[in-house]
């Protein structure tokens, strides 16, 4: 199963070069990177509204790396308080403040110190710093009170951490009764082999900790979350170098994904 690292994989030295290859995305997004980025890819491959990204600052959008469109997947109301599970620079994180309005709050956790810097001057720039916090923090360590949001929205994330069980435990603890994850990741047909799943630069490329979509499923119940469903597919790394580097028949994808807290 894909749901935590191979045995003898060095956890900390994944982090490093998930935390190098995103502290280089958030130095110089125009760089040679396993991985689209930026505005265009979001608009013509994941379905974002060109106008409201438009309306961002380009230092949110153009560091955008995501694989899906986790807001698509539901509505975000005025006075909600919702978390982006590895906010990145942000751009996700802005169009949720804007959703919540004044009255509601937009917290963007990252481990990554070059990107939440980003995302910090980005919400200051798109006039929404007074509801957005953005701190220091991992998946599986989230540094958050239990039940204090609403919402959970996380974009191609989740296949970054090391021990999904306990990212989507921590999930479930900072939801709300009846609280949502709207989730977008990637996903393959069927389980990766070791050499891929060993190399920390695939994990780092959002392919080695790539669940089949089963599993991910199952993570997600196992989690105490119910409802989950595929809302919709994406082909995220469609031309990208990163899927140039594993076998064809892993149909490597992203789907946007979505599942509740239970109320009682």
């Amino acid at each position: 199963m894909a749901a935590t690292c191979p045995i003898d994989f060095d956890v900390a030295s994944l982090r490093e070069s998930v935390r190098a290859v995103y502290t280089r995305v958030a130095t110089d997004p125009t760089g040679d990177f396993h991985f689209h980025r930026g505005l265009e890819y979001a608009v013509e491959r994941l379905g974002y509204d060109r106008g409201e990204l438009a309306a961002l600052p380009l230092v949110s959008t153009a560091r955008f790396a995501g694989v899906g469109n986790p807001l698509a997947i539901g509505t975000l109301y005025p006075g909600e308080t919702v978390l982006d599970h590895a906010c990145g620079a942000g751009m996700d994180l802005l169009l949720a403040a804007r959703r919540v309005g004044s009255t509601g709050r937009a917290i963007g956790v990252d481990m990554t110190a070059a990107m939440r810097e980003q995302a910090t001057r980005a919400a200051g720039l798109a006039g929404v710093s007074e509801h957005t916090r953005i701190i220091a923090g991992l998946l599986e360590e989230l540094p958050l009170e239990d039940g204090s949001v609403d919402v959970v929205i996380s974009n191609g994330v989740l296949n970054l951490s090391p021990d999904k069980r306990q990212a989507l435990r921590e999930v479930y603890r900072v939801l709300r009764p009846g609280g949502r994850l709207m989730l977008a990741d990637i996903v393959v047909r069927r389980e990766l082999t070791l050499p891929v799943r060993q190399s920390p630069e695939l994990w780092a490329a959002c392919i080695g900790g790539a669940l089949p979509e089963p599993e991910l499923l199952e993570l997600v119940s196992a989690a105490g979350l119910v409802g989950g469903r595929i809302e919709a597919r994406f082909q995220s790394f469609a031309g990208s170098s990163a899927e140039a580097k594993v076998s064809a028949d892993l149909d490597i994808g992203a789907v946007n994904f979505s599942a509740q807290k239970p109320r009682n």
